[in-house]
């Protein structure tokens, strides 16, 4: 069940040919960027795409208030940006690194072609589309329904589940500082801490220092409403 909020596009790079691979390895353009970069804001135009080989980055809107809602996060071996060339429109949404990360940005021009000659990455990319619009609508739906309790489980369940991916280690720490954790359960700082107060009680979870590891899968997933 907690798949169909969590949004992964790392196939897009796996399942390419050989040759679709060396395709976009001759055109990547490759920056380091620190944590809290930001490597495109909503309302600007694209120029490119992107892809995230080290590090993780999160995608969020700003309201009126200037708020953050957090969509998404992205793993290593993730494309993103391409929905605004695609709909040849500006940025609808800012991304940011959540930790040091290494990107590389694939010039648009680049893309397109790219588009145009494999058919394998064009089917690969309409299942990616697809499946972002489920997780958004799964995502939305989640927040006008479900309590903040609930809410701020499956959002750790979500954080598990990436931040396991890409993990070498059996114990899975999800780093998300407290302030990202609050903007991606759409709740106030307070209110979060005094429920992850509440799941350490109870032994959900255990916190050491800015990590967290999560002790009690099954509960949360209840918790969640799963």
């Amino acid at each position: 069940m907690i798949s169909k909020f969590i949004f992964n596009n790392q196939y897009l790079f796996e399942e390419l040919s050989q040759n679709d691979k060396e395709m976009f390895q001759k055109v990547m353009q490759i920056k380091n960027y620190r944590k809290n970069e930001a490597i495109f804001t909503e309302g600007t135009i694209p120029n490119g795409i992107f892809f995230l080989k080290e590090g993780k980055v999160k995608k969020y809107k700003v309201d009126n208030d200037g708020r953050e809602q957090i969509i998404y996060i992205y793993n290593a071996g993730e494309f993103f940006g391409y929905s605004a060339i695609l709909s040849n429109d500006s940025y609808g949404d800012t991304t940011q690194t959540i930790e040091r990360s290494v990107i590389a940005s694939i010039p648009k021009d680049d893309f397109l072609s790219i588009l145009d000659q494999s058919k394998v990455f064009s089917k690969l990319l309409l299942k990616s589309l697809s499946h972002e619009f489920s997780v958004m609508a799964n995502m939305m739906s989640v927040l006008s329904q479900r309590t903040v309790r609930e809410r701020v489980a499956l959002s750790l369940l979500i954080l598990h589940k990436k931040y396991k991916l890409n993990s070498l280690d059996d114990k899975v720490y999800i780093t998300l500082s407290r302030t990202d954790l609050a903007n991606m359960v759409g709740t106030a700082n307070e209110t979060l801490a005094r429920i992850l107060h509440d799941f350490k009680q109870d032994s959900l979870i255990v916190m050491e220092g800015r990590k967290m590891q999560l002790t009690d899968l099954e509960s949360l997933t209840r918790i969640a409403n799963l």
